[in-house]
C-alpha cells in the first residue's frame, strides 16, 4: 500500500451518518451507517460504515493519512448561541435540549471522534491520524463537483441548514472550488419545505419525498400565499422568509400558531387521512420550491456563463424541481450527487481534502467517478450461503446464462422479484444493487407493491429502470438519468400504469451496460419477451426499515412480505418453496420493524475490573464524607457504620465485583437525574440573565444580527462568501 494516500470521510451526529474512503483521489468505498445498524437515518458515529470502508481497501486506520469531519462544530455552535440570543426570550425549551449535549460532547468533537476512531480501528487514541474539519457546505460543494464528468461547473447547494448557510453558489475549475455567494441561516429553503411536511403530518428530515409524491394529486391554491406571507423572493432566486410564521429556529417543532393560522387550522396528525387540503399544500410548496431553485439556477447561469450545473445538498435530492431545470433548458448539462444528503458530506469532506487541503490536481471522469453509487458492500458467496443455511432458506444455485432469463420470465408472468446484486447503493435510491423488480404494465401491481410489499402509503409513485440507449422511446427525456434525480413526462400513448403518475410524470432511471450489465441485461431480456424495456425498480425495505443489507436481512424482508421470488447474486428461491415463518404485524412506519431500540437512557456496566473500582470508590467515599468530614462539619461524635458499610462494601468488591452491577445501574441513574435537574437550573440562570438580557440590548440598539428583516427595495438577499483560507481545515471552526 506504499505511495497510496487514503483519506477517510466522516458525517455524524445529525442525520445519516456515513463514512467514505477515497485512495489517491478515488473513491474506494462509502455507505451510510442504517445499512449496517438497521437504525432508519441512525446518527450515530459510524463505527460499522467506518470498519467497512477500511477493509474493503484492505487497509488498517494506522495507513490512513487524514480523517476529515463534514463541517466545523464551534462555527455551528456560534450559530446556535446567536440564534438563541436573537430570538430570547423565546426558545428556553429548545436551549435546555441542546445546551446538554454540545458542552458535553459536541464542544469536545475532536476527543470524540479520537475515541470513537480508536474504538473502530482497533488502535490507541495517540495514534489517530491527523483530523481535518471541512465547512459543510463546502463538502457538499466537492461531493457535487469532484465527483462529476466536467471539467468545469457551476455548482448550488441547498439544504436545511450546515454551520450557517443554507445556500450557497460555487464555480469549480479543476480541482479548484470557488465560493461566490450564499444565502443563511434562518432562511433556508429545506427548512421551508421541511415546514410544510411537518405540516402535512410526516416525519421532518425523512418525509419530504412523500410531500413530494403527494404534490401531483393537488392545485398550488396556496402558491401565493406562500409567496406573499411567507417567503420574499428576489428576481435573482435569493429570498428571506417571514420568521413569525416558523418555530424551527428555537422551538421544538417547525411551524407556530400564526402558520396555523395562515393556512386554516393545526397540523395533521400523522395518523389523520389525507384529505385535498393536504395535497394542495404539497403541491403549492413543491411549486414554490420549483421556481426558487429554477431562478437561482438561471442567476448561476447568467453569472458564470457556465454550461454545466452541479447539485448537492437535501433539496437536490427534489427530482421534481431537477425535472424542471433540464426541460427549462437553463444549463446545458446537469449532475446530481447520488448521495446528495448529509451522508454524501462524508465523501464531500474526503475529496475537498484531497484536492483542496493537500492540493492534488484532479482530472473529470467520462461519465462520473462515482461507479454508478456500488460503493457499499458485496456479500461473498460464502456469507450468502451461511445466512440462507441459518435461514432454513431454500434455494437454487444458477448460472448467469441460467438466471437471468428465468428472472425475466418470473417478471414477465407478473410476480415481483427480490434483487440483490453486486455492491450496496450508497444514497438513499435503490439502483439495482438492492432492488425490488416487477412489471410496469400491470395496472394492479403499484397497489401490491404499496399494500402488500412495501406496508406504505397508497399515493407513494414507483420509479421505473430502463435501458439507457431506449429512454427517449419511453420518456420525454434526452439524457441519460442514472441515479433516478430527473423526473420526465411518460411518452403520449403508452402504458406503463406501474411507473406513470398521477400526473403522468415518472421519476426514471436509466440502466447503462457499462456500469451495471447485469441488471441492464435483465432488463434486455425483459424487453425480448415483452416488448418494454422498462422494469418497476424500488428500493429492498418496507416502511421505517433501511435498505437490506445482508443476504439474510433480504431474506428476512422477503419471507415477511409479499414477495413471490428473491435474487442474491447467483441463488433463485421462490416462496413456494419456504418454510413457514411466524406471522408478524405491518410496520407502522414509526421505527425499525423487526428490531426496536429504547429510547431509555442506556447505562454501560463495566467489566469485572470496573466494577470492582466502582465498588472501591463508592466504600472509600461512603467512609470519608460519612465517617468523617460531616461528623466533623456537623460537630458530633463519629460513628461506626460508614465505615462497616464502606468495608462491606470493599469486600462486596473485592470477592464477587460481578454481582454488582445492579447497584452500578441505580447509582449511575440516580447520578443522571440528579445531573439533570442541576444541569437545568444552571442553564435556566445563563438563558434569563444572560443570554436573554444580551437579546434584548442588540434589539434596543437596532442590531438584527440574523437578518430576518424583509427589504421590499432590495434587489438581492445573497451574501458574499469569504473565500477559504490556507490551512482552513485544520480548524474546527
Amino acid at each position: 500500500m506504499s505511495g497510496n494516500t487514503f483519506i477517510l470521510g466522516i458525517s455524524a451526529f445529525y442525520h445519516d451518518s456515513a463514512a467514505a474512503l477515497v485512495r489517491d483521489g478515488a473513491i474506494v468505498a462509502a455507505a451510510q451507517e442504517e445499512r449496517f445498524s438497521r437504525r432508519k437515518h441512525d446518527a450515530r458515529f459510524p463505527r460499522d460504515a467506518v470498519i467497512f470502508c477500511l477493509r474493503e481497501a484492505g487497509i488498517t486506520l494506522h495507513e490512513v493519512a487524514h480523517v476529515v469531519f463534514y463541517e466545523k462544530p464551534l462555527a455551528k455552535f456560534e450559530r446556535l448561541l446567536e440564534t438563541y440570543v436573537t430570538f430570547a426570550p423565546r426558545g428556553f425549551r429548545s436551549f435546555l435540549a441542546a445546551m446538554p449535549v454540545w458542552t458535553k460532547e459536541k464542544l469536545y468533537l475532536k476527543e470524540l471522534l479520537r475515541r470513537e476512531l480508536a474504538d473502530a480501528g482497533g488502535c490507541g487514541r495517540r495514534e489517530i491520524p491527523p483530523l481535518l474539519f471541512s465547512g459543510h457546505h463546502h463538502a457538499h460543494a466537492a461531493s457535487a463537483f469532484y465527483p462529476s464528468p466536467f471539467n468545469r461547473a457551476a455548482v448550488l447547494c441547498l439544504d436545511g441548514v450546515g454551520e450557517w448557510s443554507t445556500t450557497t453558489a460555487w464555480i469549480g475549475d479543476g480541482a479548484t472550488l470557488s465560493p461566490l455567494w450564499e444565502i443563511d441561516f434562518p432562511h433556508s429553503l429545506g427548512l421551508l419545505y421541511s415546514a410544510f411536511t411537518y405540516y402535512t403530518g410526516f416525519t421532518v428530515n425523512s418525509g419530504e419525498y412523500k410531500v413530494m409524491g403527494l404534490a401531483p394529486y393537488g392545485e398550488p391554491r396556496y402558491a401565493d400565499r406562500i409567496l406573499s406571507h411567507l417567503v420574499d423572493l428576489k428576481e435573482d432566486g435569493t429570498f428571506r422568509l417571514d420568521m413569525r410564521y416558523f418555530d424551527y429556529a428555537t422551538g421544538l417543532t417547525m411551524t407556530n400558531g400564526a402558520f396555523h393560522e395562515l393556512f386554516g387550522g393545526p397540523p395533521r396528525k400523522p395518523e389523520d387521512r389525507l384529505t385535498q387540503r393536504d395535497m394542495d399544500l404539497a403541491r403549492s410548496v413543491q411549486d414554490v420550491t420549483g421556481e426558487i431553485i429554477l431562478r437561482l439556477a438561471r442567476t448561476l447561469r447568467k453569472e458564470t456563463g457556465e454550461d454545466s450545473l452541479c447539485l448537492a445538498g437535501g433539496v437536490a435530492l427534489n427530482c421534481v424541481a431537477n425535472g424542471r431545470i433540464v426541460r427549462e433548458g437553463v444549463f446545458r448539462n446537469l449532475w446530481v450527487q447520488p448521495a446528495a444528503g448529509d451522508a454524501g458530506g462524508a465523501l464531500g469532506a474526503a475529496l475537498a481534502a484531497w484536492h483542496d487541503h493537500l492540493g492534488n490536481p484532479r482530472t473529470a471522469v467520462p461519465g462520473d467517478a462515482m461507479s454508478g453509487a456500488f460503493l457499499g458492500p458485496r456479500p461473498t458467496e460464502g456469507e450468502i450461503l451461511r445466512d440462507l443455511e441459518r435461514e432454513g432458506a431454500v434455494y437454487r444455485r444458477l448460472d448467469a446464462g441460467e438466471l437471468l432469463p428465468a428472472v425475466a420470465d418470473l417478471l414477465a408472468e407478473g410476480r415481483v422479484v427480490g434483487w440483490v446484486q453486486g455492491r450496496m447503493e450508497f444514497g438513499p435510491r435503490a439502483l439495482g444493487g438492492r432492488s425490488i423488480l416487477a412489471d410496469p404494465r400491470n395496472p394492479k401491481m403499484h397497489s401490491i407493491l404499496n399494500l402488500k410489499i412495501k406496508f406504505r402509503e397508497s399515493f407513494r409513485p414507483f420509479a421505473p429502470a430502463v435501458l439507457e440507449e431506449c429512454v427517449g422511446e419511453y420518456f420525454d427525456l434526452d439524457r441519460p438519468s442514472p441515479y433516478m434525480f430527473l423526473t420526465a413526462p411518460v411518452r403520449v400513448g403508452l402504458r406503463l400504469p406501474a411507473v406513470t403518475h398521477v400526473d403522468f410524470s415518472a421519476r426514471v432511471q436509466t440502466v447503462c451496460a457499462a456500469t451495471h450489465p447485469r441488471f441492464h441485461e435483465l432488463i434486455r431480456l425483459f424487453r425480448e419477451k415483452t416488448g418494454v424495456g422498462v422494469l418497476v425498480n424500488t428500493s429492498f425495505n418496507v416502511r421505517g426499515e433501511p435498505i437490506a443489507c445482508t443476504a439474510a436481512e433480504a431474506y428476512r424482508c422477503f419471507m415477511r412480505t409479499g414477495m413471490d421470488d428473491l435474487v442474491i447474486e447467483n441463488f433463485l428461491l421462490s416462496k413456494g418453496e419456504q418454510p413457514a415463518v411466524p406471522a408478524e404485524d405491518p410496520p407502522s412506519g414509526n421505527g425499525t420493524r423487526w428490531k426496536t431500540v429504547s429510547s431509555r437512557m442506556e447505562i454501560r456496566v463495566p467489566d469485572g475490573n470496573g466494577l470492582r473500582r466502582f465498588a472501591f470508590l463508592l466504600a472509600g467515599f461512603i467512609g470519608l464524607f460519612f465517617g468523617l468530614l460531616l461528623p466533623a462539619l456537623r460537630g458530633v461524635a463519629i460513628t461506626g457504620w460508614p465505615f462497616a458499610v464502606g468495608f462491606l462494601l470493599f469486600a462486596w468488591g473485592a470477592c464477587a465485583p460481578g454481582t454488582l452491577s445492579p447497584l452500578y445501574r441505580g447509582w449511575m441513574t440516580a447520578g443522571a437525574a440528579l445531573g439533570w435537574v442541576n444541569t437545568r437550573i444552571l442553564l435556566g440562570f445563563v438563558f434569563f440573565l444572560v443570554v436573554t438580557p444580551v437579546g434584548f440590548f442588540f434589539r434596543a440598539i437596532g442590531r438584527d444580527p440574523m437578518s430576518r428583516r424583509r427589504d421590499a427595495g432590495a434587489r438581492t438577499y445573497r451574501e458574499q462568501s469569504r473565500p477559504h483560507r490556507k490551512g482552513h481545515m485544520e480548524v474546527p471552526f
